[in-house]
């Protein structure tokens, strides 16, 4: 890339992070209350995010060869067990990650 797309590159993302950012203040002002749909959107779709993660990460898995989606399993035993004891998503999230990547690179 030339230095001039490299700007336009940067200049684009960050117009794309603060319109996300500043847009819901603009539409919703403090004056009304939000909207019962948007709050609604606001309680399903973390969850639905990561559910469709979940679908994504796995859609390759192949049960019937390799390593039958054993290091995929335990990661995921991980992330369940470290978010129920601790509930901390990020460690969750980053711990499985972490053993996952030592299960593929050193033992499957």
């Amino acid at each position: 890339m030339t230095l001039t797309q490299q700007i336009i590159t940067i200049a684009l993302c960050v117009l794309g992070t603060m319109a996300t950012r500043f847009l819901p203040f603009l539409l919703f002002s403090s004056k009304k209350p939000t909207p019962k749909y948007i709050l609604y959107l606001g309680k399903v779709l973390p969850a639905a995010i990561f559910g469709m993660l979940v679908v994504y990460c796995l859609k390759h898995v192949s049960v019937l060869s390799g390593s039958h989606g054993l290091p995929e399993f335990l990661a995921i035993c991980v992330v369940v067990g470290l978010h129920l004891w601790k509930r901390q998503m990020l460690l969750s999230i980053a711990s499985g990650t972490v053993f996952y990547m030592l299960l593929v690179q050193f033992i499957f």
